[in-house]
């Protein structure tokens, strides 16, 4: 694509445009400023809720990753890429699992997230050898981040993943984007131009966000890591954590707080076999057994044979 055929392409990016709400923005009173704002994140969640069918084939495949030894890897420059490192890095003390499970990587390295670095966004090169730098292989599950859907960086990890063979995600906010045309599974959010034109770590930031946090939390939940709505992969690693994991055990085994806390001193501190011993009324080894067998999840101990 030539110059000029380049920056046609991206004046007419849904996430370039001017927004008609904001346009005097400029000489509002503080209130009203914030006002707008908040009523263009409103429509922020139906935007979301608009491509949950996608999320949910994304969510699968990145579960039989999992379940089949593979990683999620999250890739992206700028504001997205700093979405993906955060939410990658949020998994381990939320779930319990290896930091290696969930992992971001954004253009430019660990220094763009506290200092934009974005000419590294326009190499398609350098997204296919920090990906594969990373180790990434073919049973894991790329999600490339873009709220325009054609960062070079983003597009040149997602033709690498599908050459190996791996299933590939793409997240942007501007319809029928490259990215979403390249990749496996496309989900594109569309919550509109932003307050601030062109400002995509406002709408597009939060949608986002939003479909990151729904894409780990709900695979997750769907390897074991949750029951009920309870975080019991947690591990009491100090005073708030401990006073957490008590309160769960209590909630989850129905037990008196004084049982909880000796069923987790029993347990050696791991929750969820602190919460089977408290309902199946078994020993620490029978409890550990039974949440093997199933495969971690504590729904399924409980109902075991």
């Amino acid at each position: 694509m030539n110059r000029i055929g380049a920056v046609s392409s991206l004046d007419e990016l849904l996430t370039e445009q001017v927004n008609p709400a904001s346009l005097a923005i400029d000489s509002k009173p503080t209130l009203e400023i914030l006002t707008i704002m908040n009523e263009q994140d409103a429509g922020i969640a139906a935007s979301v809720r608009a491509v949950l069918p996608d999320i949910a084939k994304a969510v699968d495949r990145i579960v039989a990753s999992f379940q089949a030894g593979g990683h999620l890897f999250y890739i992206g420059a700028g504001t997205s890429g700093r979405l993906g490192v955060l939410d990658a890095s949020e998994c381990p003390p939320t779930f319990n699992v290896s930091p290696e499970l969930v992992q971001g990587i954004i253009a430019g390295g660990d220094r763009a997230l506290s200092r934009a670095t974005e000419a590294s966004e326009d190499d398609p090169a350098l997204g296919e050898h920090d990906l594969l730098f990373r180790g990434f292989g073919p049973k894991d599950v790329l999600c490339g981040i873009a709220a325009s859907g054609r960062t070079p960086y983003v597009l040149g990890a997602i033709r690498a993943a599908r050459r190996l063979g791996a299933a590939t995600i793409g997240v942007s906010c501007t319809p029928d984007s490259e990215l979403s045309r390249e990749a496996e599974i496309a989900i594109t959010p569309l919550p509109g131009p932003e307050i601030i034109a062109g400002s995509t770590r406002m709408k597009a930031g939060t949608a986002t966000k939003l479909v990151l946090n729904m894409l780990t939390t709900a695979s997750m939940i769907r390897i074991g890591c949750v029951y009920g709505n309870l975080m019991v992969n947690v591990q009491p690693k100090n005073e708030k954590l401990l006073a957490r994991a008590r309160r769960i055990v209590s909630q989850a085994a129905e037990v008196s707080p004084e049982e909880a806390a000796k069923l987790l001193k029993m347990a050696g501190g791991l929750v969820k076999t602190a919460i089977v011993m408290g309902r199946r009324k078994v020993e620490r080894a029978a409890a550990e057994m039974l949440l093997v067998r199933a495969g971690g999840s504590v729904s399924r101990a409980l109902t075991l044979e």
